[in-house]
């Protein structure tokens, strides 16, 4: 297989991951979504949101040609906005826990990440 035709497969299962998102989102399955893919399909997927009319924040993935789609709900975009000012593995332990909340992420699993994430961060202040 070339690199083209990976490519080529690479990015129509990118597009039907957003695809599926999105009738989630306008079914009410879930009020907010993460949505990652590479930066030359952002074109697209802006386009496609926009055609839905769904909020939606973009956000460059630090060192990486990914980007970061945030839609759903207006309420939940504006705490994203005031939340991800910044790269998502550089959110505290606190941060990290609300987006996962926001998104929909299991709650026990999501108490197990923030303890092991603080637990992390109180020893490297050690």
């Amino acid at each position: 297989m070339s690199l083209e035709q990976f490519d080529n497969i690479r990015q129509a299962l990118d597009m039907k991951v957003l695809l599926n998102h999105i009738y989630e989102y306008k079914k009410g399955v879930r009020q907010m979504i993460l949505f990652t893919c590479n930066a030359k399909y952002e074109e697209y997927a802006v386009n496609r949101l926009r055609n839905q009319n769904i909020e939606f924040i973009v956000q460059k993935v630090e060192n990486a040609n990914n980007i970061n789609i945030f839609f759903g709900k207006k309420e939940c975009l504006e705490a994203i906005r005031i939340i991800v000012n910044r790269s998502l593995s550089h959110l505290t332990p606190e941060e990290d826990f609300i987006i996962g909340a926001l998104l929909g992420y299991d709650i026990r699993c999501q108490c197990e990440r923030f303890c092991e994430r603080k637990q992390k961060q109180l020893k490297e202040y050690a």
